[in-house]
């Protein structure tokens, strides 16, 4: 150990930050699981409140809202995952077959700069789109003679809001693992299909997206390891919490929130968060599990 450890001190020098990282701000925090158990008051603090059993649980449970929120999770982040793989796959792909170089690399930035703006500037743009008296949309509408929209209190649309608005800032980061992807498979792949009479449709439909099966399905188990936390900025800085929207728009995680800043209740929002932390897990093993029985080199572990 200590011959290998002198080898490789150079590469476990570059891996020091990120161990640290997730040892500050992952595994100690985790010690403040224990609260989910308790009677927190701000006196005994984390570890001397009293325990209380499992009654945060059934505190959590008694209202009937946190189905509500862990449907809306569920569905979105399925509809998240389903929209964003095939985008981002589409993308991939189209920007290899690009012919113009300087055109790809000016394609793949503009596609890839929404990543890079914050959730906070997003719904300024949301909402100078969307207000009701000087908004952009119903300063169109007005223009065109038609009545206004209000948006704000239109519960039903705000689902595709959010499913569009969270593809247009994320399809362009994920298609570049896709890209990285598609540039590594030989090229002379390529050339024999064409020589065989196999136009550009079919190089893809039969060698470029087989390729690429193992990063589409490590993808997606990434994805589904998080299928129980939403995100908690996209949803709480494009709606700006509009109550009105709650029905459609609550998620777990804004659900935790509000209840810590309105309620006060850690022990309440702390239960909530190891509800959500241990179903990721359970799902999360159990369709790898699925996906190394069927085929065992494209499980995660």
């Amino acid at each position: 150990m200590r011959r290998n450890t002198k080898r490789n001190q150079v590469l476990l020098l570059m891996i020091l930050p990120a161990v640290l990282y997730f040892i500050i701000f992952a595994y100690i925090p985790m010690t403040g699981i224990v609260l989910a158990f308790k009677n927190y008051n701000y006196i005994d603090g984390i570890f001397l409140s009293p325990w209380n059993g499992l009654k945060n649980f059934k505190f959590l449970f008694s209202g009937g809202k946190i189905f509500r929120v862990a449907w809306n999770t569920l569905a979105y982040n399925t509809v998240f995952i389903a929209v964003n793989q095939s985008l981002q796959i589409i993308t991939a792909v189209f920007l290899t077959e690009i012919a113009s170089k300087h055109f790809r690399k000016f394609s793949q930035s503009a596609i890839f700069l929404p990543y890079f703006i914050s959730w906070v500037i997003v719904g300024g743009f949301i909402y100078n789109l969307f207000n009701y008296e000087y908004g952009t949309l119903n300063s169109f509408l007005s223009a065109a003679g038609k009545n206004p929209v209000d948006m704000y209190s239109n519960v039903g649309a705000w689902k595709y809001v959010l499913v569009f608005v969270n593809a247009w800032k994320w399809v362009g980061y994920g298609s570049v693992i896709y890209l990285a992807a598609i540039t590594g498979i030989d090229k002379e792949i390529y050339e024999a299909a064409s020589i065989e009479g196999a136009g550009k449709f079919r190089q893809i439909f039969s060698i470029t997206l087989p390729l690429i099966v193992p990063q589409i399905v490590t993808l997606i188990l990434l994805d589904v390891g998080r299928i129980f936390k939403g995100d908690f900025q996209m949803f709480y800085q494009v709606t700006g919490n509009n109550p009105l929207l709650y029905e459609t728009t609550d998620v777990i995680d804004t659900f935790v929130v509000r209840s810590l800043l309105q309620l006060q209740d850690v022990g309440m929002s702390s239960a909530a968060g190891l509800m959500q932390s241990v179903i990721n897990f359970v799902i999360l093993i159990s369709v790898n599990a699925v996906v190394r029985r069927t085929q065992r080199d494209y499980a995660l572990f």
